[in-house]
């Protein structure tokens, strides 16, 4: 197997599953979203730790640790996932699965207005296009719904901010995100341990609920695994292209699924979206055919 083919398969694998985890999260509807959080954080790190060890990367975790610098910004990147993470679980198990699919295609657009904005990078023609296709989409939808979309917005800021961040600190993948997931277990962990003796609610309720708990840590880093192998073999374009699956699937899960509303409005907001995302992709190709 070439190096693309596989690094194509760890990317399908990596987004497909990130599009069907609104129905991982849909067996959990009836807990409390924080608590979702919480058991989320505290069986990542246990996975993270898992896997640390099995590839003897501790020394990587630990250089990070003893740097002031790169703790401080994987604090502001962990608070960043955290609520992303957060507002992704009540969006989805209050019934806007098709709303948290419209805030993962602006994502990409708004890391171009960050980049421009914070990094002083340099719109292209086409990539100034989407990112109006994708304004124009939200002012529609401000004026159709007299709403902004409120969880689409709010994902896709934290999404892009966070990416922002981790391109600003100059680590590995997965020793970040292991250290970002202990950053957020103390208070995680500690929240769950006092509804364990001062709550209703014990730290692994019944054996079918504790089972998606549990899974919860397996969902959360899997996918990540497979991304950061897709990276490493992949062009950056390619994998910006792959990156649609996710709210694509997530996308028609809400709407052929669990029957999430979709008039009119939503459809042109949506097809506004869409537009840009296709200037994006063909500036994507574009750019990936120059390098060829």
């Amino acid at each position: 197997m070439t190096s693309r083919v596989s690094g194509t398969l760890f990317a399908l694998a990596a987004f497909v599953a990130w599009g069907f985890l609104p129905a991982y999260w849909k067996q959990m509807a009836s807990y409390p979203p924080f608590e979702i959080l919480c058991h989320r954080v505290v069986w990542s790190c246990v996975f993270l730790c898992l896997i640390i060890s099995w590839q003897r990367r501790w020394q990587e975790v630990a250089k990070i640790v003893r740097s002031p610098l790169d703790m401080a910004r994987l604090t502001a990147s962990s608070l960043l996932i955290g609520g992303n993470w957060l507002i992704y679980i009540i969006a989805v198990n209050s019934g806007h699965v098709v709303e948290t699919s419209l805030g993962y295609y602006m994502t990409p657009m708004l890391n171009i207005a960050l980049g421009v904005l914070l990094l002083k990078e340099r719109f292209s023609r086409l990539q100034t296009l989407a990112v109006l296709f994708a304004l124009i989409g939200v002012v529609y939808s401000l004026i159709g719904y007299g709403d902004v979309p409120k969880y689409a917005l709010s994902l896709a800021l934290l999404f892009a901010f966070y990416g922002y961040v981790r391109k600003k600190t100059i680590v590995a993948p997965i020793p970040g995100l292991l250290v970002e997931t202990l950053i957020l277990l103390i208070p995680a962990f500690a929240y769950l341990v006092f509804l364990q003796f001062y709550g209703a609610r014990p730290f692994l309720p019944s054996a079918a609920v504790s089972f998606w708990l549990v899974g919860a840590g397996i969902v959360t880093s899997l996918p990540l695994l497979w991304f950061a192998a897709a990276a490493a073999k992949l062009q950056l374009s390619t994998i910006g292209i792959f990156q649609y699956l996710a709210p694509s699937i997530a996308f028609l899960l809400g709407v052929f699924l669990y029957l999430e509303p979709f008039d009119l409005h939503s459809f042109v907001t949506f097809a506004l979206i869409w537009t840009g995302v296709a200037v994006y992709c063909l500036d994507a190709v574009r750019k990936n055919y120059k390098v060829r």
